[in-house]
């Protein structure tokens, strides 16, 4: 069987995903979504960029046969070209193994300078064989390149060079150069000097600690074989973020609704479902039941996290709203709380103190958490202006360019509405919606600015600070603004799977008029409208941008009832 890079660098992603793609149906398999196409051109644009600085050689072969790739590969290496682009390497498994075994005995000798008594001693490092399969590695580094030394070639040898599309060089980057320069070692017969990240960010060119994350890689490449050797695939755990641009994203989604699956609960994390896994905690009922104080002091856990997720899952199981608990910062020990029956009580009749008396202790009912909710779990956001704002922006993060500025006018005292759509046609456009934007905010001097997440605030901060913008202009704009979403999580459980504005909002029965329409869609509409010119790709961002900032409207008056009708 053939491990390749990808595979290592999904499994690090989703430890699901290489089992699927080697086991898998794929008549089960999603097509590719238009933004991982974009991704994939944005990828392949970046490497055409990249080498442009360099003379490269690349290896000619049957597309798939990768014997003869690597043949042509180490043809290449020994004429000592300077640079090779997607060359071709292959190593069995086993003799990696022995590498880097090898390895480590020769730093243990050098260290413990035991070089006069090994030579009756055994290995301090024997491989183990983790399956009768034989497994060959595939390495294809972006590049090859060139450097002084020794190798089986000659006077050289060669580093590896991996393109991301990334600004960062997070982990999965740097095993995946790490794989790419062990099995290059075995190919060249000499460790290479270094494993370089080629990225998009400031940090364009960043060195690769091999000493540091090969053992990394070797551990997570063993990982990555046991499993793909199981019956069965890896556990679901659904990650929105990260799968949705996976292409087994829907099978994997519709298994999870089956099963009811803890990763569908807002909140729920990998560490935090496997702390819960090993109190026996599987199922929205189980966690509806459990005492919160259980979780208080677990890993990824504290005070507030525990008792919102054991809400989180009453409100599932039940499927209505509940109010989430006011809980003050001080110790549960000395603190009493004054219930809505005006009684007063000690948590210590509710929450008992030692972890043994908590598992034995009755769960806390959903009556009792929402009568522990005080008068400071309100949210100030039910106050009702004369006049409100909505607001919500589109972006494109490869630019670093917010093109379009929309703008929700409600007048209550007309029982009117209008919407701005603050468009830049193109990047050099930005400025003048911005200035736009600061004009519409100063017709309406006292009204409230609501938005949905932080990003429009720290947007508006970004565009004061780059077009220079006084102070005394924006802060009055920015001491308006209230994120509903901040308002509504930090003071109720919904039914909902998600806390993003789709879910809450067609939770709400809200909807949008182009329902395949998304952020992510967005951007890569209007990529699609700076290569084209196609007008009707602006029209359906725009239409998306207001039906955002409805929802946003919808939410925030859905609130307001909520806590007004008491």
């Amino acid at each position: 069987m053939l491990i390749n890079a990808e595979l290592l660098l999904q499994y690090q992603r989703c430890k699901r995903r290489p089992y699927l793609d080697i086991h898998g149906d794929f008549s089960q398999a999603d097509t590719a979504n238009d933004l991982l196409l974009k991704l994939q051109r944005d990828k392949i644009a970046h490497q055409k960029t990249i080498l442009t600085q360099w003379n490269v050689c690349r290896p000619k072969y049957p597309k798939g046969d990768w014997q003869r790739g690597e043949a042509a590969t180490i043809e290449l290496m020994q004429q000592g070209v300077e640079c090779i682009y997607q060359g071709v390497l292959l190593a069995q498994y086993s003799d990696i193994q022995w590498r880097l075994c090898e390895l480590a005995n020769t730093v243990f000798e050098d260290a413990e300078n035991l070089s006069n008594t090994l030579t009756t001693s055994p290995p301090l490092c024997v491989p183990t064989s983790s399956s009768p399969k034989e497994y060959t590695l595939l390495s294809r580094p972006d590049l090859l390149v060139k450097k002084s030394g020794k190798s089986c070639f000659g006077d050289w040898i060669y580093v590896p060079v991996s393109i991301e599309l990334g600004k960062r060089p997070k982990q999965e980057y740097q095993v995946v150069a790490a794989f790419h320069a062990q099995v290059l070692a075995t190919v060249q017969q000499v460790e290479p000097q270094s494993a370089w990240l080629s990225l998009r960010g400031k940090e364009a060119s960043y060195l690769v600690d091999l000493v540091k994350w090969i053992p990394q890689m070797q551990g997570i490449l063993q990982e990555l074989i046991q499993s793909l050797e199981t019956e069965e695939a890896p556990e679901i755990f659904i990650s929105r973020q990260r799968c949705s641009l996976c292409h087994w994203y829907s099978s994997c989604y519709a298994k999870a609704r089956s099963q009811k699956h803890l990763s569908l609960i807002p909140g729920i994390t990998p560490v935090r479902y496997t702390q819960l896994q090993t109190l026996d905690i599987t199922t929205v009922e189980s966690l509806a039941q459990t005492n919160p104080t259980v979780l208080e002091n677990l890993p990824g856990f504290d005070r507030e996290v525990a008792h919102k997720l054991v809400l989180q899952a009453q409100s599932i199981l039940e499927n209505r709203p509940l109010i989430l608990p006011y809980l003050p910062p001080t110790s549960f020990h000395s603190e009493t709380l004054a219930l809505t029956t005006g009684d007063v009580i000690t948590t210590e009749a509710i929450l008992l103190s030692s972890p043994q008396q908590q598992q034995n202790s009755p769960p806390i009912s959903p009556k009792e958490i929402n009568q522990l909710n005080v008068t400071a779990s309100t949210p100030d956001i039910t106050y009702t202006a004369p006049i409100e704002l909505y607001f919500d922006i589109e972006a494109q993060p490869d630019l670093n360019l917010d093109y379009l500025l929309g703008v929700l006018v409600v007048d209550r005292q007309t029982n009117t509405e209008e919407f701005y759509s603050l468009l830049a046609e193109n990047p050099e456009e930005e400025q003048l919606i911005w200035q736009q934007f600061l004009d519409l905010m100063g017709q309406y001097p006292d009204a409230p600015i609501y938005h949905f997440c932080v990003y429009e605030f720290d947007t508006v901060k970004r565009l004061a600070k780059l077009y220079r913008t006084p102070h005394a202009s924006v802060q009055p704009i920015l001491s308006r603004f209230v994120d509903v979403y901040e308002k509504l999580t930090q003071s109720v459980a919904l039914p909902v799977e998600s806390y993003a504005l789709k879910a809450i909002a067609r939770w709400l029965g809200f909807e949008w008029r182009d329902p395949e329409a998304s952020g992510a869609k967005c951007i890569y509409w209007y990529d699609r409208w700076l290569q084209t010119g196609d007008r009707s790709l602006l029209e359906i961002i725009q239409r998306y941008n207001e039906d955002d900032c409805r929802a946003t409207r919808s939410v925030k008056d859905w609130l307001v009832n909520f806590f007004q009708a008491g």
